[in-house]
């Protein structure tokens, strides 16, 4: 049988094609902006129909109403990164969090530690060899719709041919909903006076022929257009948004130094607007791959003058940083983080960033504290912390004693909060009163 006919063979509606979801199963579904959102909303038709059905993902953008207090019993979210659409579900029992690297969550699939029955995924239609893309997130998807018993994918005509590792053969697939629809697309952040400030900061670490890993939201969108007077920058990221855009039109991101896949920009996923989805349509600069190669800190490392680029929602005096929750109660996930931190340490030249804001709830708390709040998970650990950057500076905690790093982080704190962080080293005997002059009161 030629491919073709197969295809035609497994053409099925979106009711018909999530009959195979069926009590007790784990379904994956694809993140990001590839989230087949006509797959997902059968699959919450067949809620009435399932029990304890556990539905498994990174962060989607799309309808999320399987989290919904009606469909417990029915369905059950496991979050491998907590997005908006789940968070509150998350944090009420009716969903669960599994903290891993985004480097590790493949392996999972791979080894039967979180066997997949169902994926459901988006691709491309099928090119004159049978191979469906994965277009704007190849990410852990690939991996999953190789260990899935049964794969549903959306075939979409709107969804972009993207190069490298982004392709699955239509015999791999066990059932095909075309489904003609836009994208989800990630709304851009609003860019405020205290990310512009950090990305000046950030950006004055990064030199020409630095290699990038940005994230998203408002400091990764800010540090790009800081740097349109760089040369030959390149990319190695587990995703892009629509900032890269400029800088490649500008010719000031083109890989040309890259020692390691040069002239490429090596990514997982897109998070964007459909002008990113466009441009990354058939372009052969952006190569694709899945997550456990993006975020490999080993593969990262072979880049020279890595530049990792990551947020956190509090750090203490010691370096230990949180991002993925605000106490107990959880928020986002561990992602690509640490893989990336962890490659830029090994690089030669390379400088692992975290950025934040000093302040949370409009000024009215310190996100660099003297300890990290009452359930806080540590995201990156005090060994591995490199750079830290707020508006106020760039401290630096490598090789530093904690009385060292202290003081660092203190003068980059907000000044209103620097009194009180400074009393608390004193109290621990971290630092003495003659350090007092020089942390406070600038």
């Amino acid at each position: 049988m030629n491919w073709r006919s197969e295809y035609a063979k497994k053409k099925q509606t979106a009711e018909q094609a999530l009959e195979s979801v069926r009590s007790g199963m784990r379904v994956y579904i694809q993140p990001g902006c590839a989230e087949p959102e006509t797959l997902v909303e059968a699959l919450l038709k067949r809620g009435p129909f399932v029990r304890n059905v556990e539905v498994v993902h990174l962060l989607t953008l799309g309808n999320a109403d399987y989290v919904k207090p009606e469909m417990e019993g029915h369905f059950r979210h496991n979050a491998i990164f907590i997005g908006g659409n789940v968070r509150e579900a998350v944090n009420d029992g009716r969903a669960d969090y599994t903290p891993v690297y985004l480097s590790e969550v493949e392996p999972l699939f791979e080894s039967g530690a979180m066997p997949l029955d169902v994926a459901l995924i988006q691709v491309s239609p099928p090119d004159p060899h049978g191979f469906c893309g994965f277009g704007v997130g190849v990410d852990t998807t690939l991996t999953a719709a190789k260990c899935a018993k049964y794969v549903v994918a959306q075939v979409n005509d709107q969804m972009p041919r993207t190069y490298g590792d982004s392709f699955i053969h239509v015999s791999k697939i066990q059932a095909f909903v075309e489904s003609s629809r836009p994208l989800c697309e990630l709304p851009k952040p609003e860019i405020t006076e205290m990310h512009v400030a950090i990305a000046k900061n950030v950006s004055s670490l990064i030199e020409d022929g630095a290699v990038l890993q940005t994230g998203i939201g408002g400091i990764p969108d800010a540090v790009l257009p800081f740097l349109v007077d760089r040369k030959d920058l390149g990319v190695h990221t587990e995703l892009v948004s629509d900032s890269v855009i400029p800088l490649i039109e500008a010719g000031v991101i083109t890989g040309n130094r890259k020692n390691y896949k040069p002239r490429k920009i090596i990514l997982g996923f897109v998070l964007g607007s459909k002008e990113l989805f466009d441009f990354v349509d058939n372009n052969p600069i952006f190569e694709f791959h899945p997550s456990s190669y993006t975020n490999d800190p080993g593969l990262i490392a072979r880049n020279d003058n890595m530049v990792a680029i990551n947020s956190a929602l509090e750090i203490d005096l010691t370096g230990q940083v949180c991002s993925d929750s605000i106490g107990t109660y959880f928020y986002s996930g561990i992602g690509g983080q640490v893989d990336f931190l962890r490659g830029a340490t090994r690089s030669k030249g390379g400088k692992p960033i975290i950025a934040l804001p000093s302040t949370a709830k409009s000024g009215t708390i310190s996100r660099i504290t003297p300890m990290l709040s009452p359930g806080a998970g540590v995201v990156t650990s005090r060994g591995l912390i490199r750079y830290v950057v707020t508006e106020y500076g760039v401290a630096y905690l490598h090789g530093k004693s904690i009385r060292e790093r202290a003081k660092a982080l203190i003068e980059i704190a907000h000044p209103k909060f620097r009194e009180e962080l400074y009393e608390y080293c004193e109290q621990t005997k971290w630092l003495k009163q003659q350090d007092l002059p020089a942390l406070v009161g600038r």
